[in-house]
Order: C-alpha cells, then sequence, then structure tokens
C-alpha cells in the first residue's frame, strides 16, 4: 500500500522534518530542537532522512497544542510520540490528558464574551489548556502512543528514548490511514483603542499586578505580526508593586503555574551556571558573563555608599546580541535604590510574554532584591517592571480573557492628595489638599472651567477619582446655579 508523507498543515517552518516516511514523532516541550538533536546524534540514533523511523520532530510550549492536534489528524500515520524535552508548562499532561480524558465544555466566566468563530470553547479534563471544539479525541481512528521519556538533563531519560526506539515497531494497520484536515477557527475579541505606550499599572502585590497588566492586553494590546506569529502588543508598559510579595501556591496552581518550577527558577535566578541546553540565563549573565559578579558588586556598592546610584546591572551584551540568530536575554537592566528608607528595584525587560512568563520573572527579581536586601541591611521595597514591547499570543485569547473577566473595581487613595468642594458666594471653591494641607485652590462659576485647570495642572492620578471629581464638581454646579445648599458626597 502507497505510503504517505508527513505533511504538516501547520506551523511548517517550525518543524524539522527527519524522513517525511517515518511514523514517529519527537516532542522536545520546551527544550530546543538543536539540542536534543545533538543528543541523539551522540547517542547513535538514526536520523537518516530515508532510513529514520522518526518523521518529525519539534516543540510544544502549549501555545500550539492545537495546531499539533490537527496535524496528527492529518498525518494518522504517526502512530507514537515520544516527549523527551524540558516540560516547564506542564504541556506534556495537557496532550496526554486530552487523548485520555478528552474534553469538556467551558461556559465564559463573569460575562467576560470570547469565543472561537464557528466552534464551542472547551477545556481538557482536569487540566487549564483551553481548546476549541472542532478537535476532539473521539475524531482519531487509531489514537497516538504517547510516552514521556523525560527532561534530557536527566540521564535516564536518554536511555528510555533509546530503548523505546530500538523496540519500536510501527502499527502496520494502514488501512486507518485517512488525512483529516480541520481548519483553525479565528477567536473573537474586542479591541479597544488607546495610545499602546501610556500603559502603566500600580498594585499593591504581584499576582494584582499581573491579572491588571493582563486585563489591559486583553482589551488595547494591539495586534501585530511577528516572526513569532499574531500577537496583541503594548509598548513600554510601566507596572510597579508596592508591596511585593511572593503569591501563594493556591493561586499559582489556579492560573496554570507550577509552584515547584517558580521556586526553582527563583535559585536559578541567583545562579551564575549556565545549563547545557540554555543559549543564556540571567544567573550567568549578571553573575558570571562578565567575568565580574554584578550582583556582588551592587552589595559592596550599597554597603559603602546606601545612597549610591550606580547600583546597576546589565544583561545585554550589544558586542553579541544585537547579531545572534539564538535567543537572547529579555530582561535587560536592573537598577537599584535605597529609597524611603527601602530598597527599591526596576527591571528592564526588552520584550515580554504576559502570560507566561511575567509573573514568574518578578519572583526571580523578588529574589534578587530579597538577597541584595538583605546583604546590605535594608528592608525590600517597591518594584518597579519596565516593558518596552509585552504581548499575549493571539492563540492564547481564551485564557487571557478568562483572566482580564477577574478584574473588580477597587478603591485607593489618590497618592497625588484629595479634593475639598463647596460653594463660596457666587462660586464653586475647590481646596486641593494633601493631608490637612491645602496645596491650591481653584475657583470658578463653572464646573467646566475648573475642570480644564485641573486637568492641566495634572493633580489627578486616579481614573475613579477623576471621574468622582467630575461628578461632585456638577452637582456643585447645578446647586450653585439653583441656589441649593451643596454637600460633597
Amino acid at each position: 500500500m502507497r505510503k504517505i508523507p508527513f505533511e504538516p498543515l501547520y506551523c511548517a517552518d517550525r518543524l524539522r522534518i527527519i524522513n517525511p516516511y517515518g511514523t514517529l514523532g519527537i516532542i522536545t516541550l520546551w527544550s530546543s530542537v538543536d539540542y536534543v538533536e545533538r543528543i541523539l546524534l551522540k547517542r547513535g540514533v538514526n536520523l537518516d532522512p530515508l532510513t529514520s523511523s522518526i518523521a518529525v520532530m519539534g516543540t510544544l510550549y502549549g501555545n500550539g497544542l492545537r495546531e499539533l492536534l490537527r496535524n496528527l489528524l492529518y498525518n494518522p500515520q504517526i502512530d507514537t510520540l515520544i516527549l523527551f524535552g524540558r516540560n516547564r508548562s506542564g504541556s506534556a499532561q495537557d496532550l496526554i490528558a486530552f487523548f485520555e480524558r478528552g474534553v469538556e465544555p467551558l461556559a465564559n466566566s463573569q460575562g467576560c464574551s470570547y469565543s472561537f468563530d464557528g466552534a464551542e470553547t472547551v477545556i481538557i479534563r482536569g487540566r487549564k489548556r483551553i481548546l476549541d471544539s472542532l478537535v476532539t479525541p473521539e475524531m482519531f481512528y487509531r489514537k497516538p502512543k504517547i510516552v514521556f521519556a523525560g527532561d534530557p538533563q536527566d540521564e535516564g531519560a536518554i536511555e528510555r528514548v533509546l530503548d523505546l526506539l530500538e523496540n519500536y515497531m510501527p502499527d502496520s494497520s494502514k488501512e486507518a490511514w485517512r488525512r483529516i484536515s480541520v481548519p483553525l477557527p479565528s477567536f473573537s475579541v474586542r479591541h479597544y483603542p488607546s495610545n499602546p505606550r501610556n500603559h502603566t499599572i500600580w498594585a499593591n502585590d504581584p499576582l494584582t499586578a499581573w491579572k491588571d497588566l493582563i486585563h489591559r492586553l486583553f482589551f488595547f494590546g494591539n495586534p501585530v505580526e511577528l516572526r513569532k506569529g499574531r500577537r496583541r502588543e503594548l509598548q513600554n508598559v510601566k507596572v510597579v508593586v508596592e508591596h511585593p510579595m511572593p503569591v501563594s501556591d493556591s493561586d499559582l496552581n489556579r492560573y496554570g503555574f507550577d509552584p515547584s518550577y517558580v521556586r526553582r527558577y527563583e535559585k536559578e535566578f541567583l545562579s551564575g551556571k549556565l545549563p547545557e541546553d540554555t543559549s543564556y540565563s540571567y544567573g550567568h549573565r549578571m553573575r558570571t558573563y562578565f567575568i565580574k559578579d554584578q550582583i556582588e558588586q551592587v552589595i559592596t556598592r550599597l554597603r559603602e555608599d546606601p545612597e549610591d546610584r550606580r547600583s546597576y546591572i546589565v544583561l545585554w551584551d550589544p558586542r553579541k546580541d544585537m547579531f545572534r540568530e539564538e535567543s537572547v536575554p529579555c530582561l535587560v537592566s536592573i537598577f537599584f535604590r535605597h529609597y524611603g528608607g527601602k530598597l527599591t528595584l526596576t527591571g528592564t525587560f526588552r520584550t515580554h510574554n504576559a502570560l507566561d512568563a511575567w509573573l514568574v520573572n518578578f519572583h526571580g527579581l523578588m529574589a534578587l532584591q530579597g538577597y541584595i536586601a538583605y546583604s546590605v541591611g535594608m528592608e525590600p521595597g517597591a518594584i518597579t517592571v519596565i516593558s518596552h514591547s509585552i504581548s499575549l499570543d493571539e492563540g492564547e485569547l481564551d485564557r487571557a480573557g478568562r483572566i482580564a473577566s477577574e478584574k473588580e473595581f477597587r478603591y485607593r487613595l489618590d497618592p497625588m492628595g484629595h479634593f475639598r468642594i463647596s460653594i463660596d458666594g457666587d462660586a464653586i471653591l475647590v481646596e486641593y489638599c494633601h493631608g490637612d494641607v491645602v496645596l491650591k485652590t481653584y475657583r470658578a462659576d463653572r464646573a467646566s472651567r475648573l475642570q480644564h485647570e485641573i486637568a492641566r495642572d495634572e493633580i489627578i492620578s486616579e481614573i475613579s477619582h477623576a471621574i468622582y471629581l467630575g461628578r461632585q464638581l456638577e452637582r456643585a454646579e447645578r446647586c450653585l446655579r439653583e441656589g441649593k445648599e451643596f454637600v460633597q458626597d
């Protein structure tokens, strides 16, 4: 019977086709295909394009699960998948659970309107991964055998891969080979206009800040086409967290983060070692890459002068990073400053994955701040994260929508001060105050005049505060016009 070659419907430019007439696939998860391929070649695995049993190799970070399933339906000759790579986001469990447990409908949460065009939104049972309903396990006449071999850095993992390949026998039931082509549905989401370079988020804790950040990107992110695919992007977003504290394990689990991985990441963030399968790490760039340990240099400077303003760590190497095709650091600089009696930190990222990386990166920054603050005898203070380009993968807008829908109104005092409003003779009197001190007074018989003067001075930083002030000024003008008593709410 005529063999059918492997032909990807999606992500063809990101797959490594070995032997198109092979019947086995290797998924490297978060490890690079090049790294895994070198390990296989070193151990003598047959990767000959004419005789290898391996048809294709590719990554699976999690976002590509929909494309992977469609490629499998279109290539039913692939009967076995070996998962051999770093499983950072649980994508291995997602793939296995899809075939073992199936999917179930997911209703839009808390009134947030998002949907696939022409398809229902479903979730893998027992997992958090969201899919469209156009591909289900029942559509696979023969479900592929899936084996998780482990992390390439685990010595036993490669032995398991070698054993699987040595004992592998292709499924001979070729009569079941029938290509099924399923299109990817487009995802409908609201996109609101804004200045994409004028978003600042201020929160007390990192989880609230992250959820506010996802909300901003979900509603205001501009659609862009990158080499990695379509994204929703904002530029130069600043997020200020006044009281950094670790996110609880229960909350990490709730939003799809592995607490044990976050803890390991915090340790790796401070380590100067570079893993073999990684082109860079933040700890290595800070401690080893530039010969001198920048972290210890910052500690020395702050011990000698707590008001030092040269406590600045750089991770970007312009001599090489501008010209590399491989991965280069997203975090490019960190600034420390003893301010208001506490050690503050400002981290700058050239590019940022909001959903999967921001919160984990923040835990790394907290670990670094805590280490330096303890070493110099200071109390940790606010952390500010500036992201020159921060984005959401459009394939993950459904997940982002669920998080964005959780945003609630929060009342908080405007750090710029407050206003006392009264009627004084034939005019509205507005006193701009901080505590009990009147900093400036405004006087006019029309609310619109007061609005323009206050806006000119830019003495309001909270949207809710501005809306409140507008309501009170309108009421005061009406009372002045009608000769009624005005009492500020």
